[in-house]
């Protein structure tokens, strides 16, 4: 039983260079604590760095080689041994010696010659405040654990639910998946192109690009609504065709909200998704749909979205028709600068232009996915 006791007591650590200090000091500690000696300030950095740790110090300031004042500095640099509480014990009484030693981060300062009772009070009181901080700190790491658990947990929820929305759009749109991917891409290097810029940098912060990169698949969540003889038309559309395909922006909005009323709340993460589904086929002109918006009353997460969508529809192929070159496609978009797009948006996507390059290089469609698009698309239309 009694060497359990010992093993569970807390340890103190003594520094003094003088061996009877030690001596005494031991004597003293040692029915109450294990203790551990050091004859200078090397060696008691090493024991308090060490794998067993001292839960206290008593430390002596008039050493040579090291005095207590740096070892004490030091103990405090190192996150390892910053929270070890440090008593000095010494035979420097003056105010001012104290005052320094309390500054550099010492709890406690003890002068020799030392009253055995007071020395066992104190090491006792900052013992139990210690183990009170120990547990405090704790508690606090096991609640920051848990919380980025929950958030890392929340961050998968939220990305899979915008994930699984897409996937059920493109199910029946004839662009391939990887479409979904490029415009993710492409809309967050516009972002950060533009995070800088006067007009932009109160809305693009991390959390909102962020937001715009998991949100972006979601621009055409509302084609589910559209029937298919008119989804999946390969020629133009008839007008009373295309004012049927403009709803997809309505629709795409309307569901992301059913949703949120089934929730019976507004949930955060969708409110670009909403907002990029509605406004993104608005022109800077005032000549888009659905509501004819213009300039600056367009929402920035729908005309980025709106430069990203036009250039990946330009670029990629479809079942039914090829792809423009890149280069083609630059002229189009700056072709549409103030009037289609947002020219600071335009500016941006001209500078950034080989990047977008790459982006669509590295997630091209291939003839494989084109292969199993088109025979997707036999089955839903009968052919």
């Amino acid at each position: 039983m009694e060497s359990l006791d010992f093993v569970h007591r807390a340890t103190v650590l003594v520094v003094d260079d003088t061996p009877d200090n030690l001596t005494l000091m031991s004597s003293l500690l040692k029915d109450e604590y294990k203790v551990k000696v050091a004859n200078g300030g090397e060696k008691a950095l090493k024991i308090a760095a060490s794998d067993s740790p001292p839960d206290l110090i008593l430390l002596d300031i008039m050493m040579p080689d090291m005095d207590g004042h740096e070892v004490c500095r030091r103990l405090k640099r190192d996150p390892k041994t910053m929270h070890i509480p440090i008593i000095f014990l010494t035979a420097k009484a003056e105010v001012e010696d104290e005052r320094k030693g309390l500054e550099l981060g010492a709890v406690d300062y003890i002068t020799k010659p030392i009253s055995p009772p007071i020395v066992m009070a104190r090491v006792k009181n900052h013992l139990a405040l210690k183990a009170s901080a120990d547990f405090l700190r704790d508690q606090n790491d096991f609640l920051e654990t848990e919380v980025a658990k929950r958030t890392r947990e929340v961050t998968a929820i939220q990305d899979v639910t915008i994930l699984a929305m897409a996937s059920l759009a493109e199910t029946r749109d004839s662009d391939t998946g990887n479409h979904i991917r490029r415009t993710q891409f492409y809309i967050k290097l516009l972002a950060e192109k533009l995070r800088g810029h006067p007009r932009f940098a109160w809305f693009l912060t991390d959390t909102n690009i962020d937001m715009l990169f998991k949100s972006a698949p979601l621009h055409d969540i509302g084609k589910v609504g559209i029937p298919d003889r008119i989804l999946l038309k390969p020629g133009r559309f008839e007008p009373e065709e295309f004012e049927i395909m403009k709803t997809h922006t309505t629709l795409g909005r309307d569901a992301i909200e059913h949703a949120e009323r089934a929730l019976g709340t507004n949930v955060d993460f969708l409110a670009f998704a909403k907002t990029i589904a509605l406004s993104h086929q608005e022109k800077w002109d005032g000549s888009g749909y659905p509501e004819g918006l213009s300039a600056d009353d367009i929402p920035i997460a729908a005309r980025l979205m709106a430069v990203a969508d036009v250039y990946d529809a330009l670029i990629s192929r479809r079942v039914y028709k090829s792809g423009m070159s890149h280069e083609q496609a630059v002229q189009v978009m700056t072709a549409g600068r103030g009037s289609h797009f947002d020219p600071d948006l335009i500016d941006a996507f001209v500078d950034i232009q080989e990047e977008f390059r790459a982006v669509a290089r590295r997630y091209a469609d291939s003839d494989e996915d084109m292969a199993k698009k088109k025979q997707q698309l036999d089955r839903i239309t009968g052919n």
